[in-house]
């Protein structure tokens, strides 16, 4: 069985600050529908990414470990590509146009070499939320899920860490996840806004950015560790 369903049919498997943290949205009636759609999904089409890496994002980077957040919209859709990290693909993938745009703005930024891989667990594991805002998606099929209720669920997740926590670095990139811009208390947290890293839209405000190297100044003028942006 995947893991999504292995703990009850109310509450999927989630690192248990998370789960604490999100409980009332598991135990609301717009998750309950949304667990059923994606069962009815499963069952006519292929879904990425794996059941067992949903929530991968949250199982590396818990609750109270957070202090950047990159908000992506939706879960690559090819074969192989999706491992629950927003950006990210997994080891032996090749890495997407987007992708492989923000490791060019991270060498420009920080002089980091250009990585061969594309999976970001490293910075996950240093407290780098990488979040889509819908979890799944239908194979070769982007935005599928978007109406399935995963925006409001991942909405709560923002509003949680906006409220309960302080001094997070919120990285959004291009018009929808800037979108989310009214989740945050700006007046707790810090804010840096550019263009999408897509090849249509990185040249028209992304690269160049130095959203790496400025989130490292933000973390370090409040005393926390910077992050290692490299990846191998």
């Amino acid at each position: 069985m995947e893991k999504l369903y292995t703990m009850s049919n109310i509450n999927p498997a989630i690192e248990a600050s998370w789960k604490h943290v999100l409980q009332h949205e598991f135990d609301s009636e717009y998750f309950a529908a949304l667990k059923s759609k994606l069962v009815e999904e499963k069952k006519q089409y292929v879904v990425y990414p794996p059941g067992q890496q949903i929530f991968a994002a949250f199982d590396y980077t818990p609750f109270d470990a957070v202090k950047v957040v990159i908000l992506g919209q939706d879960p690559y859709h090819g074969a192989g590509q999706a491992n629950g990290l927003c950006f990210s693909v997994a080891t032996g993938i090749k890495k997407p146009p987007s992708l492989e745009n923000i490791f060019k703005e991270i060498n420009s930024d920080l002089g980091i070499p250009i990585p061969v891989i594309g999976n970001l667990e490293k910075w996950a594991k240093q407290g780098v939320l990488l979040l889509n805002a819908s979890l799944t998606v239908r194979a070769n099929t982007p935005n599928a899920h978007q109406e399935f209720g995963w925006q409001k669920f991942t909405d709560a997740v923002i509003r949680n860490l906006s409220e309960h926590k302080t001094g997070i670095v919120f990285l959004l990139w291009g018009k929808f996840a800037q979108g989310k811009e009214s989740l945050i208390d700006t007046s707790k947290h810090h804010l840096l806004k550019a263009a999408h890293p897509s090849p249509f839209s990185a040249y028209s405000g992304f690269m160049g950015c130095k959203h790496f190297s400025k989130t490292n100044e933000i973390l370090t003028s409040m005393g926390k560790s910077p992050i290692d942006w490299s990846v191998d």
